[in-house]
């Protein structure tokens, strides 16, 4: 038997802006509701196992019931789960020992402070919902390009909300260096990695990415959804210039053809996308030396020595495509390298009658100090014409030398050689 009270106001109402603003369905509310009234009923008497919530999200209110056995007077022992016959003749009349009374709770009564828990507990446990809703969402889709729209740009990353206003990162070590952002605006990206530390997602965004540009690709050639050609390989230096590996499947089709498209139409959009980083399509192939000489293209290579232990190779060229092979910058050299895996390092190709005679750098210690000679002699150069017919830019990276101490060293060899 239950006694009636007097109704109390719907607290419901209260938690509303959780279901709206969260957009959680009215199941998942209830369930979250049952739950977090019961965590803080338990703080108050010690235990919820007798308890029973009913929430009626129809009406928008809620019932609490606490169930005790009548025990007499005198063997009272837990006043949780046992209530006194006399207390319970006070509810109803009727009721003897042994006898189960289910009361109503009036939460309201437990005051301000009860309620605020009730909130706060609601709070935490429909963020964590939000949180494992949004690490469900984003977990099985890291390789996608997502569209997402610029909310707050900061030093180290900008934040971005997609369509359910969900927010996504994009580090600016993700970003490409010329790219400029603005609130408001869309941006494109890959879905780089989903980070869940102590079950607080994180969506990581990244435009520098390989993978960013050969789903750009994919959007645009439709061989490669088809099936028809495969993306081996992809080397980029973000927003300057990137290496593109294809192979086609279907001996009819021309994969670089098709890839570029007449007049480059199916580039241009994504070089756009990419600040006008300059594509190179180039064939795949799976021999070595072949592979390596397509990659350093537009130069044209004399020979090549490859080390397969080391991943090294060393190729000889005719010293006027050697700023060809190497780049502005040794960019095409960098990419070469790392589209094939290999170290390449490119040396002018010279002549039988200019390779007659040559002088060990140790002689030349006179006038080149011998730190300087050691850090030459650490790249396998020993002698002044092995140093002569190497890449001026590969003495400064590999050796680790100043600028002014390469040119110096140049002037001092070319000298030994001059009529």
């Amino acid at each position: 038997m239950v006694k009636k009270v007097e109704e109390t106001p719907s607290m419901i109402d209260t938690f509303k802006e959780f279901n709206q603003d969260k957009g959680i369905d009215r199941t998942t509310l209830v369930s979250v509701l049952e739950e977090s009234f019961r965590r803080v009923l338990a703080n108050i008497y010690g235990s919820d196992d007798n308890i029973d919530v009913i929430v009626n999200p129809d009406k928008g209110d809620f019932e609490i019931y606490r169930n005790r056995i009548v025990v007499a007077d005198a063997d009272l022992v837990d006043d949780n789960k046992e209530i006194t016959l006399t207390e319970a003749k006070k509810i109803e009349e009727d009721y003897e020992v042994g006898e189960e009374v289910s009361e109503r709770i009036d939460f309201a009564k437990f005051g301000r402070r009860a309620i605020l828990n009730l909130r706060q507990t609601l709070a935490s446990k429909i963020l964590e919902l939000e949180h494992d809703s949004l690490y469900n969402k984003y977990k099985d889709r890291v390789g996608e390009i997502v569209s997402a729209e610029v909310y707050q740009v900061w030093k180290r990353e900008v934040l971005l909300v997609d369509d359910e206003n969900n927010e996504l990162i994009l580090p600016k070590s993700e970003q490409i260096p010329s790219d400029v952002y603005r609130k408001g605006e869309n941006v494109r990206a890959v879905i780089l990695r989903v980070d869940n530390e102590n079950k607080n997602p994180k969506i990581i965004l990244s435009r520098t990415s390989p993978t960013f540009l050969e789903r750009l690709l994919e959007a645009e050639v439709p061989e490669i959804n088809d099936g028809l050609i495969s993306v081996k390989k992809i080397a980029r230096m973000p927003g300057e210039r990137a290496k593109i590996a294809v192979e086609s499947y279907d001996e009819r089709i021309d994969p670089v053809g098709a890839c570029v498209g007449v007049k480059g139409s199916r580039v241009h959009g994504i070089v756009r996308e990419l600040c006008n980083e300059n594509i190179d399509v180039i064939n795949y192939t799976s021999n070595t030396k072949l592979f390596i000489q397509r990659a350093l293209s537009p130069a044209k290579e004399s020979s090549i020595n490859i080390n397969e232990e080391t991943r090294q190779a060393e190729v000889f060229i005719k010293p006027d495509e050697v700023s060809l092979a190497i780049g502005r910058g040794g960019l095409n050299i960098k990419l070469a390298s790392m589209l094939t895996e290999y170290t390449i390092d490119v040396f002018r190709e010279i002549s039988d009658a200019e390779n007659d005679e040559d002088i060990y750098l140790d002689e030349f210690a006179d006038e080149i100090d011998q730190w300087v000679i050691d850090a030459i002699k650490a790249l396998g150069l020993d002698t002044a014409k092995q140093v002569l017919k190497a890449p001026r830019e590969m003495l400064i990276e590999k050796a680790d030398l100043e600028e002014e101490t390469v040119d110096r060293l140049l002037d001092i060899l070319k000298a030994e050689f001059e009529d």
